[in-house]
Parts: structure tokens; C-alpha cells; sequence
């Protein structure tokens, strides 16, 4: 089954509570989970970022939510009740909880109109992406992951339009900042002079030089097969050489992808996305614009047991 809102999930959280028992985020997400039918798959599901369950950070908004609208109460910490508005909400039989219907209560308001406004001016998210069937961290990740995707595109256009030799140079550069070669000028070694045998440059694998990695760099349009990747692999037997790199602008086909994969010898192929991907991790041809840090309230710091 599809995994369910956080609007959805209010509800059952709330009936799950009436037994006036305290409950863990932990039971509630279990309890859930099966009411909702849920695979192991979707359980494991993960937020963007890859740092939380989806599943689970939905409950835990949904739980939010309840308690600023004074639904549920935490007597202590990581567990949380039901309060006697949340009995009177359980009373009316209500077929469902969402914002709308907790808009009902000033606490809640004053909670979200505070809340949308903030994350509306910091990060660009609308109030109709909170109100919505992702949680507010849901729609900052994926507002967040948007904006990658499009520079992405933008780099690598930029990266297509630049000549042959300053894509070379950039491909130093962009080794040198993952970790490779030490300095500029140990990791380009005869890159931009004419290749040996379909190498184009060679790169230390560290600052001491303890391996060597071969470099390929195809500043291309059309998809890079089979037999150019062949080539290259028979350069680096021609120097006895165990480890390679053919980066290009452009794409491999599948057969290309198959033949790297299953050779004895190491070859990573970049393709012109993932070339990006890592151009904009290594802050090579782009600049910070504005950050944002996410916190979560420290329950062991305020823990006096």
C-alpha cells in the first residue's frame, strides 16, 4: 500500500491513544504500519536526504501537529497521551483530522500561521506545500532536491559549451577537490598533449602516489559505446595499468555500462550527470547562494536523569 500522509495518519494516531496508555513514536509507527498494510519495502522508504523513513517522519509530524493542537499531551520525554480535548475530538466520531480541522483551535494556529510563515520567507516553500500531503521537512527536501536537479542541467549545459581544452583542465580540477593527485600540477600529468593509445592524462590516486589512475575525458554529445571504452581499456593494458577513469559529457549505452562492469580491471565511466553531480558536490563551477540548517530539540541534553 502507498504510504499515507501525515494528514491521513492523524487520525489512527489519535485513536491509537485512546486507551489513555503512553505511547513511544516507535509503537505508534509499528501499530500504523500494519493498520496501513504497509511492506517492509515501504517502511524503508527514505526522505531525500536518506537520513529518516518517510513513514516514520510522517507519524512524527502528525504526532507534532496533534500535540500543538492540544490533542495529545508528553508527559515525558519521546512519549505522549491523550489529553481530554483529544477524547471530546474522539467523541464527535470525526472521519477525519487534518489541518483544516485543527485550525479549529487558536494553540494550532498560532503554531502554523508562525510556522508557514517562516518556512514560506526562509526557504521558498509555499503555504499550499505545507498544507498539502507532504510534512514541511518533506517539502523543504524535495523543494531542495528540485533545485539540484535543475543546476544539474544548468552545469552541464555550461560544462557542453566550453572548449575541449578547458573541459580537460576542469576535469583536473574537479579530481584534485574529490581527493586525487595532491596538486594541480602532480594530477595533470600530460592531460591536453596527445592521448597514448586512448588515454588522455594520468592522475596520482593520492598525495603520495602510491597508484596511478588513467584518465579518458570526451567532451561528447552522442552516447560513448562500447568499442570507444574497449579502447580505452586496451590503452591501460598497454601500460599495465589496473585503474581508469572515461569521463564524458554525454551518456554510455547499456552495452558500454555491461562491458565496464564485468572487467577484472577497475573503470568507472561519468557520464555527463553524474559528472555534474560531483562537479557540484566538489563546489567546482558553482557557488553557495544560501544555506539552511535543519535541527531537531537535543532530548538528552535536557535529560536530568
Amino acid at each position: 500500500m502507498e504510504i499515507p500522509d501525515y494528514q491521513t495518519l492523524m487520525l489512527p494516531i489519535l485513536k491509537v491513544c485512546a486507551d489513555g496508555s503512553e505511547h513511544t513514536l516507535r509503537e505508534l509507527v509499528d501499530t500504523l504500519a500494519v493498520e496501513f498494510a504497509l511492506t517492509e519495502e515501504a517502511r524503508k522508504e527514505l526522505l531525500p536526504s536518506g537520513r529518516q523513513p518517510i513513514f516514520d517522519n510522517r507519524i512524527g509530524w502528525a504526532k507534532t501537529y496533534l500535540k500543538k493542537a492540544g490533542l495529545l499531551d508528553a508527559p515525558k520525554r519521546a512519549h505522549v497521551v491523550i489529553t481530554d480535548r483529544g477524547r471530546q475530538v474522539l467523541a464527535q466520531v470525526p472521519t477525519r483530522i487534518d489541518v483544516a480541522f485543527l485550525k479549529q483551535f487558536e494553540e494550532f494556529v498560532a503554531f502554523h500561521d508562525t510556522s508557514r510563515d517562516s518556512a514560506t520567507a526562509d526557504s521558498g516553500v509555499t503555504p499550499a506545500a505545507l498544507d498539502g500531503s507532504e510534512t514541511p521537512e518533506e517539502a523543504l527536501e524535495n523543494a531542495y532536491q528540485q533545485l539540484r536537479e535543475s543546476l544539474i542541467d544548468e552545469v552541464l549545459e555550461k560544462v557542453k559549451s566550453c572548449s575541449p581544452e578547458f573541459f580537460e583542465r576542469l576535469v583536473v580540477e574537479l579530481l584534485v577537490a574529490m581527493g586525487y593527485g595532491g596538486s594541480r600540477n602532480d594530477a595533470g600529468q600530460r592531460l591536453g598533449k596527445s592521448g597514448d593509445g586512448g588515454i588522455d592524462g594520468i592522475i596520482k590516486e593520492d598525495r603520495l602516489g602510491l597508484d596511478i589512475i588513467y584518465i579518458q575525458a570526451k567532451r561528447w554529445e552522442n552516447s560513448v559505446g562500447r568499442p570507444e571504452v574497449q579502447k580505452f581499456v586496451g590503452a591501460l593494458q598497454g601500460q599495465r595499468a589496473r585503474k581508469g577513469v572515461f569521463l564524458t559529457t554525454s551518456t554510455f549505452t547499456k552495452e558500454a555500462q555491461e562491458y565496464a562492469a564485468n572487467l577484472e580491471s577497475k573503470v568507472i565511466l561519468v557520464d555527463g550527470p553524474l559528472l555534474a553531480q560531483y562537479m557540484i558536490d566538489s563546489g567546482i563551477g558553482v557557488s553557495n547562494v544560501a544555506s539552511y540548517n535543519v535541527k531537531r530539540v537535543d532530548s538528552d541534553y535536557f535529560s536530568e536523569e
